[in-house]
């Protein structure tokens, strides 16, 4: 088996570095390549991917930011693995728990398995954004007649064909609430298992926003009205 680790970044310099050497020096129980796509940075993003010069790295850039959906799909576009997860170049999740959520994938137990976070600790900064976290999940929950804890995670880890096969249109960070809400709307449920996680600040650079929310609630509701496809 081989994981595809996708990795969008858009203006990380500060943190870009730490994340690609921490996402590499983890022991996987399977081969892995990173695919990075730098989403149009207007830092030394480019700069910094150039110098990496570990074979396992596949760097991709585009000329403009398009937002985290579409980087993710150039991403796709270019993995060669067999299963692929998502990792943010921002150091809010922990690649160490990458493995965790390939036990149960490993063990035959799931085919799609999400990271769950706990928002305990030092893991969110504000009441408002856990609450519409929260909020948006319930909403999938109610909607889909499921019961899920975190559909908002990062750690989206499936068959990389089960991914293309979604054809995911969405630019920004509505690609979370579109790819659960066609996996829901499929009958393939999560697996969740915990995982750690430290949330940054707005002046850290935080790019979520409420509007994410809302867009996140449209997209949800969308889905639910569209008929299934047929599986082939």
């Amino acid at each position: 088996m081989k994981l595809s680790i996708l990795m969008p970044v858009y203006n990380e310099e500060a943190r870009l570095g730490e994340a690609l050497k921490q996402a590499l020096a983890v022991d996987y129980p399977c081969e892995i390549e990173l695919v990075v796509v730098n989403d149009g940075s207007k830092d030394r993003t480019a700069e910094i991917l150039d110098n990496c010069d570990d074979p396992r790295l596949q760097a991709f850039h585009h000329a403009k930011n398009a937002g985290k959906g579409a980087a993710i799909r150039t991403a796709v576009g270019s993995a060669t693995g067999d299963y692929m997860v998502i990792l943010d170049a921002d150091l809010e999740y922990d690649p160490k728990d990458i493995p965790k959520l390939l036990g149960p994938v490993l063990d035959g137990r799931a085919k799609v398995v999400y990271g769950n976070r706990s928002f305990g600790g030092h893991a969110a900064f504000s009441f408002w954004y856990v609450m519409g976290n929260k909020g948006v999940t319930l909403f999938a929950n109610v909607l889909f007649n499921s019961y899920i804890g975190d559909l908002e995670t990062c750690f989206k880890l499936m068959p990389l064909d089960l991914y293309r096969s979604l054809n995911v249109k969405s630019k920004g960070f509505g690609m979370e609430a579109e790819v659960t809400g066609k996996l829901l709307r499929r009958k393939n449920r999560p697996y969740e298992v915990p995982i750690s996680y430290t949330a940054r600040t707005r002046e850290e650079g935080k790019k979520i926003t409420a509007m994410d929310g809302i867009e996140a609630l449209l997209i949800l509701m969308r889905e639910r009205l569209r008929p299934v496809p047929k599986q082939r």
